[in-house]
């Protein structure tokens, strides 16, 4: 492993501060990603600017019933915490489907959405990748790509994203809040957090240099709002998703769909949010039917590879699926007067 120097910050301020004054610089939480990766040669800091100790560890209840998640709170307290599996049980579930026991007590929320795709081209230095170097090309388009990316891919790159959180979030048009040092504060959904490949593969997300991922925040659950996640891997554990799905339904009084987030994980190169399904199932009765062919329709823009045209169908009754769930459950659900 290359040699790099350490600085432990006390504040959010000293890390931007050694971010900036240090070359190379990587923002250290729990490790779980970044440490694999300096160990495998794909990532080489000059040095590691350590967060992990600084005050960003809560889960916060805020007035209307928002939930404010620090950066630095471990996957497992997250998922264990009673308001989230309450309010937001596909965080939850999702949580839980990912990594195992022992990496979610050490895995952080803002980790979680920083790491990087498990594409074996981007791991092997002896590999061509434009992700890891841009400009030497994608050795996974004529090689092994069976749990690649078949929605938003590019010529460039079809790597898929690996967080199973980030997809939860996306469904739950979560935001995620930022901190820039002299570049100040915001906030960016956490459907747009996450990039598309295109010309530039190397960028995962729309983060800026040395900012650093602060907290997530989790909108109030309406009244009646019932949600799920759904996983299909290689094995029952431990795994990647090769195709996942997160939705968050919410039915009115006639039965029909007031709203309806559904987001795919294992498809693309960020968490794809399935916005032409969910106009065609707003307003309408979630019957089998309609569902299915409102599924088929996003689906419809897949352009699958040669050896993963399996993910479609998939993902369909992955989705499917769980929306027919979902429908059941919100059947059963009594629904409170909704806040003016």
């Amino acid at each position: 492993m290359k040699p790099f120097a350490y600085v432990r910050a006390t504040s959010l301020r000293e890390a931007a501060e050694a971010y900036a004054g240090h070359q190379d610089s990587r923002y250290l939480g729990g490790g779980t990603n970044l440490v694999d990766l300096m160990k495998l040669g794909v990532e080489t800091p000059g040095s590691l600017i350590d967060i992990s100790r600084l005050p960003l560890d809560r889960i916060e209840e805020l007035p209307g019933g928002a939930l404010r998640v620090g950066a630095t709170v471990p996957n497992s307290d997250l998922a264990a915490h009673p308001l989230v599996r309450s309010r937001y049980p596909v965080l939850s579930q999702a949580l839980l489907a990912g990594a195992s026991g022992q990496l979610r007590n050490i895995a952080t929320t803002g980790g979680n959405l920083l790491q990087r795709t498990r594409c074996p081209y981007f791991q092997d230095l002896s590999k061509p990748c434009n992700k890891r170097e841009p400009g030497s090309g994608c050795g996974a388009r004529d090689g092994v790509h069976r749990d690649h990316a078949v929605l938003g891919q590019s010529e460039h790159c079809i790597a898929t994203h690996p967080s199973d959180m980030a997809v939860a979030l996306a469904a739950l048009d979560a935001e995620i809040e930022l901190y820039g040092g002299e570049q100040g504060t915001r906030t960016v959904p956490a459907t747009a957090f996450h990039r598309l490949p295109g010309d530039h593969p190397e960028r995962d997300t729309v983060i800026r240099p040395g900012e650093i991922v602060t907290s997530v925040l989790l909108p109030p659950a309406a009244p009646g709002e019932v949600s799920v996640y759904r996983k299909a891997r290689d094995r029952a554990s431990y795994a990647f998703a090769l195709a996942s799905v997160a939705v968050v339904l919410e039915l009115d009084r006639t039965h029909r769909v007031r709203r309806v987030a559904l987001a795919f994980g294992g498809l693309a190169h960020r968490p794809w949010r399935a916005t032409t399904a969910e106009e065609r199932l707003t307003g309408v009765e979630p019957t089998p039917e309609a569902v299915r062919q409102a599924v088929g329709a996003e689906l419809d823009q897949a352009r699958p590879l040669r050896d993963n045209a399996y993910k479609i169908p998939l993902a369909r009754n992955l989705a499917c699926d769980a929306l027919g769930t979902l429908v059941q459950s919100a059947d059963a659900t009594p629904r409170r007067p909704r806040t003016p």
